[in-house]
């Protein structure tokens, strides 16, 4: 909706609640529930304030050193959340609301470097330089349980309820056990403005996948983050808890393939040409390629947490081997569509990504590729996982490791924003360091 259409149905009564939202690091949507009528008097146009410890806490929220962005030294002072309008739009599972997304500046107007979307914005603009624009498409899975995120916090996380109790990989019957909250979500969906493509079963007990047809890159990664904000939301009020964990037993893991394309000003596809082998242009052959060449340095932007590398298992259906081919779900990326349709799907993200992170990761690799002439190797056709190929870091520790010493990622996205991811992962593998696990108290505590 536009602000005409805002003040409209704030003047009916039909809208008196507006959350102005940035995306942390995590991914997370993190703002303020403001007023209808504050916001279109002031915010619309001023923006909001909010601490600028946003951008540097653990996922517990807890202010940890090492950011040179906000610290104790530094105050914790304000930054400013100043809403995209574009964004703007209804929260039909909430009474009264609508949302929109924010940019994150300092008072003087400058960008913070180290916010997820204006990381993926700076990738967009120099994509825009050459005349082209990113189209892109994510897929998220999750699992879904019958027990409330009350119950589950209560009860440890241990033996929750899946709602499926067998594979319902494209089943019909197993979708409709879910349906009635696959349905509610997809509805919601639309009336926040989505295209709700499709949904299906998955591996897991209880695993399902919501589909949603692509949009340029930024709108991607917007609607991204609201739908999982919001099946967690609507999940809630209906007593069921969904999580999008990487991996959150020792099945299947939730993934989250990212599909990409890019056009240019008339609309033509950069990657794209019908005289190309395997459907690609010489562009197209050096974006990949890039994708290849960059993938150990840039894994941290696809793979953020501890628990997104247990996804990394041979035959699982998350990639082992940074390898490309068409059609090939055995490889770290595979070649998708034909024609205007062809793409490149990154399968190394689980459902733990940050949208706006691996986007910005997928474009400046395969602007790497293009600006270093870089060659596309011959795709791999059968087994990857059994391939001698380089593989996908197995461990956040070695994933930071390679962001931390590539000079590319420096090139991309600049020291500040390296050193800031640098140090998120190191504040997560010190708590993970700390922590005494379930897995070593039963291995350990009487037989050791």
């Amino acid at each position: 909706m536009d602000l005409d259409e805002l003040r409209d149905e704030a003047a009916a009564g039909r809208i008196d609640t507006v959350a102005i939202a940035i995306a942390d690091m995590q991914g997370r949507l993190q703002g303020k529930r403001l007023s209808a009528r504050y916001f279109l008097d002031e915010v619309a146009r001023h923006g909001s304030e909010g601490c600028d410890y946003l951008l540097a806490v653990d996922v517990d929220m807890n202010t940890v050193d090492g950011y040179a962005m906000s610290s104790w030294e530094r105050g914790y002072g304000d930054f400013v959340m100043r809403p995209d309008l574009a964004t703007l739009r209804r929260l039909p599972w909430q009474e009264g609301a609508a949302l929109v997304h924010a940019d994150v500046g300092r008072p003087d107007g400058s960008d913070v470097a180290a916010s997820p979307r204006q990381i993926l914005r700076r990738q967009l603009d120099r994509l825009a330089e050459r005349g082209w624009t990113a189209f892109a498409g994510t897929e998220l899975e999750f699992v879904v349980y019958t027990d409330s995120y009350e119950d589950a916090w209560n009860r440890g996380y241990r033996d929750l309820t899946p709602a499926n109790q067998y594979n319902v990989d494209y089943s019909l019957l197993g979708g409709a056990r879910v349906e009635p909250l696959l349905r509610r979500i997809r509805l919601a969906m639309e009336g926040a403005g989505m295209y709700v493509e499709s949904a299906k079963g998955e591996c897991n007990l209880g695993q399902h996948e919501i589909a949603f047809r692509y949009a340029d890159a930024l709108t991607t990664c917007d609607n991204h983050v609201l739908y999982k904000t919001g099946a967690k939301e609507i999940a809630a009020q209906e007593g069921m808890a969904v999580t999008f964990m990487a991996k959150p037993n020792e099945r299947e893991g939730n993934s989250c393939h990212i599909h990409l394309s890019l056009r240019d000003a008339d609309g033509r596809p950069v990657l794209a040409s019908p005289d190309g082998e395997h459907g690609l242009s010489d562009l197209g052959r050096a974006f990949v390629a890039g994708q290849q060449a960059l993938m150990p340095d840039l894994t941290l932007l696809y793979a953020p947490t501890i628990n997104s590398y247990k996804r990394y298992q041979p035959g699982s259906f998350a990639p082992t081997a940074i390898k490309w081919g068409p059609d090939n779900r055995t490889c770290a990326l595979r070649l998708v569509g034909h024609g205007p349709s062809l793409r490149i799907e990154n399968r190394t993200p689980g459902g733990d990504v940050n949208p706006y992170l691996a986007v910005a990761g997928m474009v400046a690799a395969g602007l790497h590729g293009i600006d270093h002439g870089l060659p596309l190797d011959e795709p791999y056709t059968g087994n990857a996982y059994a391939s001698d190929a380089p593989a996908v870091p197995r461990s956040l520790r070695d994933a930071a490791a390679r962001w931390s010493a590539s000079a590319a990622a420096a090139d991309a996205f600049g020291k500040e924003v390296v050193e800031h991811y640098a140090n998120y992962a190191r504040v997560e593998l010190d708590a993970f360091d700390r922590a005494v696990t379930d897995w070593e108290l039963f291995r350990g505590f009487e037989r050791l």
